[in-house]
């Protein structure tokens, strides 16, 4: 199957050498404003191609997107150090006008999975502009924000990462929710396990693994000047998920016209990816004070919608 990567920068191009890794589908488009950029990173890419699974990676313009199974949209401008993701929105939103049409005239029945942030919001411009339904049009929401929840709280137990099963909803950003009450391994809730692993979640390590989850993109923006491993590898499971109809249970981002009376928004919750995109929104357990804070970032994000009139 072939999958087409709009936007041939760092994430995009990382995005392309993770699938080629994994083996996630037949062929790789990349298309980028900048054909000698895309050039050089398919062909970068492709090198690596020897080493993993068979898969054609090159470089195209968007007619070469034509019966592309998956699009990502990975164009737009840089997150700068200091910025927050929604200072991105008009930036982006502007630059999705034109990308987006593009790509639906030329993939009219793709899936369109977007990474450019402020992501959620940019998932919700995407989806006006494509006119595609909400399961079609997926953004890697809090993908990325789990997978570091998840590999602290297995850091500070002294186990893999794999056997912790925790979530992280809302936003893709200061306002995402992490959901300790929910958390669980082995079956057991997440301070049982603790206990029992002589590793309590006191406040103090709990504090230090929000904080780490929830600002690690600034402190690595502001280091090297952006993030692009870790969700070039998010970007690369949804994939695998989509392509392979895995009914696997993501947090990604999507539409929903109603989330705790605050909608349409587009925001992160578990959903089950398959071959038609998301194929069910799960509806997940929450405290109250987690309850409360969903409700929040559901309503900043909606305020932010609101200013490009999404």
């Amino acid at each position: 199957m072939k999958i087409g990567i709009v936007g041939a920068g760092l994430v995009g191009s990382t995005a392309a050498y993770a699938l080629a890794l994994r083996g996630v589908g037949s062929e790789i488009v990349l298309v980028d404003r900048s054909a000698e950029r895309a050039a050089a990173e398919a062909e970068d890419v492709f090198h690596a191609v020897p080493f993993a699974k068979p898969v054609l990676v090159r470089d195209g313009g968007y007619g070469d997107l034509a019966e592309a199974r998956l699009v990502i949209l990975a164009a737009g401008v840089a997150q700068k150090p200091g910025e927050t993701r929604l200072d991105l929105l008009r930036r982006n939103a502007a630059v999705f006008e034109d990308v987006v049409g593009r790509v639906v005239a030329a993939a009219p029945d793709c899936i369109l999975l977007i990474a450019t942030n402020p992501v959620d919001v940019m998932t919700q411009v995407a989806a006006k502009v494509s006119g595609f339904g909400p399961a079609r049009v997926i953004g890697s929401g809090t993908i990325l924000d789990t997978a570091r929840f998840r590999g602290l709280l297995a850091r500070h137990l002294g186990i893999a990462p794999a056997s912790v099963h925790a979530q992280v909803l809302g936003e893709h950003g200061d306002s995402e929710v992490l959901c300790w009450s929910g958390a669980r391994v082995a079956g057991l809730p997440l301070d049982r396990f603790a206990d029992e692993m002589g590793r309590p979640l006191d406040d103090a390590a709990r504090a230090a693994i929000d904080e780490g989850t929830r600002f690690a993109a600034r402190r690595i923006i502001a280091a090297k000047g952006a993030t692009y491993y870790g969700i070039g590898g998010g970007l690369a499971r949804i994939a695998a998920a989509i392509l392979g109809d895995e009914q696997a249970v993501l947090t990604v981002s999507a539409v929903m016209p109603d989330v705790e009376g605050v909608g349409p928004v587009a925001l992160s919750l578990p959903r089950i990816l398959g071959a038609g995109g998301v194929e069910r929104t799960l509806t997940p357990a929450l405290d109250a004070a987690e309850r409360a804070a969903l409700r929040r970032s559901a309503e900043i994000l909606r305020r932010a919608a609101d200013e490009v009139g999404v």
